[in-house]
C-alpha cells in the first residue's frame, strides 16, 4: 500500500511503520520490535521455517528481510537456534517485513515472544502490507535499498527517510565482514543437536581446522565438530602465517555479509597463501566467492539474490539434486573461472554457479549453506567429504 506525504491509507488506524524505497514509493504498515529505523537492501526469503536462524545469520548484515511465508512468530524464539557466533557483534538482518502481526508461539521449545526477541536484539519490524506484491516489485526490478522506521506516535520524517534511501550506496562495494567476525580466536567443540538430548561436545577430535571468520554461523561450526574437527575460530584478517603456524589440517573459509570483492582486498592473499600450502580447503558462500576470487575469476551482483531454504541445486559430479538453504546477493560469474578450476554445482533456478573445485588441489567451495539451519540435510556430505580430504592428506 503506497501513500504520499500528506494522505493517510490507513483511514482507522494510523500506521505505526513504514517502509520507504529508495525511488520515492512508501508502504505504510504496523511497527512490531524494536522503534528506531535502518537503512539496507530489501530482500526476500521464501523459506517457510527457521526465521529464527535467518534473523541472527550474519550474512544478512545490511538487509531488510521480506518474509514471503505469511504466518512468521507461531513457534516463538529460543536460545538453541541462534546463529550467530560473535553475540556482540550488529545483529545480521537489520528490519524484518511480514505480511501478518506476529501470533503467540505455539510450541515446547519456545522460551520468547519473536516481538520481545526482536527489541531485544534491536531489530526493527513492519507488518501488514501485501509481501506478495513486494515480492514481485525485487523480482521485477531487483533488491532496493529502503528505510524502514518504527514510532507507535506514527510520526516520521518521510522527507529525510527518502533522502536517506535514496543516498544510501548499496551493498555493491560494501566490506560488511568487520562488522560480524570475531574480535579474536577461540575454540570450537559443540557438536549438532539431537532429538531429545540437545547438543554434544567433541572430546577425541581426529582433525585439527582453522575457520576463517567472515560471519560464521553456529552449525557450520557443529558439523565440522562432528566430523572430528577441533576448530580454531580466527578474524577474517588473520595472516596467512598466523594460520598456517597451527599447523591445520584443514581451512575453512565461512560465509559472511556485503561484497566478496571488498572483503576479497585483504582476505583473497590468505586464500591463495593457503591454497599453495597444499592445505585441504573448504569455503562456503561469501568463502566460496572469495575462493573464485583467489583462483582469478569475478564475482558479481545478482538481480534479486537467493534466499530460502527450498533452492535446488544440482551436482554436476555425480548427476544428483539438492534441495538447499541459501543466502546470497553475489555469485561467482562462471564464465571467468580459469583453467584447472571446474563447476561442480549449479542452480536449477538460474544457472548461476554453486560450486567449484581446483583440479589436483584438495580445495572445494560452495554457494550455498549445506549446514542448513534453517533448511533441509541434504548437502551434509560435504563436511564429510571435507573430513576425507583431510585424512587422505594427512596418510599421504
Amino acid at each position: 500500500m503506497t501513500t504520499s506525504e500528506n494522505a493517510s491509507a490507513w483511514p482507522d488506524h494510523k500506521p505505526t511503520a513504514l517502509l520507504v524505497l529508495a525511488d520515492g514509493t512508501v508502504l505504510e504498515g504496523f511497527g512490531l520490535g524494536a522503534e528506531g529505523h535502518a537503512v539496507g537492501e530489501v530482500c526476500f526469503n521464501t523459506a517457510m521455517t527457521g526465521y529464527e536462524e535467518i534473523l541472527t545469520d550474519p550474512s544478512y548484515a545490511g538487509q531488510l528481510i521480506t518474509f514471503t511465508f505469511p504466518h512468521i512468530g507461531n513457534v516463538g524464539t529460543n536460545e538453541e537456534d541462534i546463529e550467530t557466533v560473535n553475540m556482540a557483534a550488529t545483529p545480521g538482518a537489520r528490519g524484518v517485513i511480514l505480511r501478518s502481526a506476529i501470533s503467540d508461539p505455539s510450541n515446547y521449545r519456545a522460551t520468547k515472544h519473536l516481538d520481545r526477541w526482536l527489541k531485544a536484539r534491536g531489530i526493527i519490524g513492519l507488518s501488514g502490507i501485501d509481501t506478495r506484491a513486494l515480492t514481485a516489485l525485487i523480482r521485477t526490478k531487483g533488491m532496493p535499498n529502503a528505510v524502514i522506521a518504527h514510532a507507535k506516535n506514527g510520526e516520521f520524517d518521510l522527507h529525510g527517510m527518502k533522502e536517506e534511501a535514496r543516498e544510501w550506496p548499496g551493498l555493491e562495494g560494501m566490506d560488511l565482514v568487520p562488522m560480524v567476525t570475531s574480535a579474536q580466536r577461540f575454540t570450537w567443540e559443540e557438536t549438532p543437536w539431537v532429538w531429545e538430548k540437545g547438543f554434544g561436545r567433541q572430546t577425541e577430535p581426529e582433525f585439527n581446522v582453522v575457520a576463517i571468520d567472515y560471519g560464521i554461523k553456529r552449525n557450520i561450526l557443529r558439523l565440522l565438530a562432528g566430523e572430528g574437527c577441533k576448530v580454531t575460530v580466527v578474524p577474517a584478517t588473520t595472516s596467512a602465517e598466523d594460520i598456517l603456524a597451527m599447523k591445520p589440517d584443514g581451512v575453512f573459509l565461512s560465509n559472511g555479509p556485503g561484497d566478496p570483492a571488498a572483503t576479497g582486498k585483504y582476505a583473497v592473499p590468505v586464500i591463495k597463501r593457503v591454497i599453495a600450502s597444499g592445505t585441504p580447503t573448504f569455503g562456503i558462500c561469501l568463502g566460496h566467492q572469495m575462493l573464485g576470487l583467489a583462483v582469478g575469476a569475478k564475482t558479481m551482483k545478482m538481480h534479486q539474490g537467493h534466499h530460502g531454504a527450498n533452492h535446488p541445486v544440482k551436482d554436476e559430479t555425480t548427476g544428483k539434486v539438492e534441495i538447499t538453504s541459501m543466502n546470497h546477493g553475489f555469485a561467482v560469474d562462471q564464465a571467468t573461472l580459469p583453467e584447472g578450476a571446474t563447476q561442480t554445482h549449479i542452480s536449477l533456478f538460474d544457472g548461476s554457479n554453486c560450486g567449484i573445485e581446483l583440479k589436483g588441489k584438495p580445495v572445494f567451495s560452495v554457494q550455498y549453506h549445506p549446514e542448513a539451519s534453517p533448511g533441509p540435510r541434504d548437502s551434509h556430505y560435504l563436511f564429510k567429504r571435507f573430513a576425507d580430504l583431510m585424512r587422505a592428506n594427512k596418510r599421504a
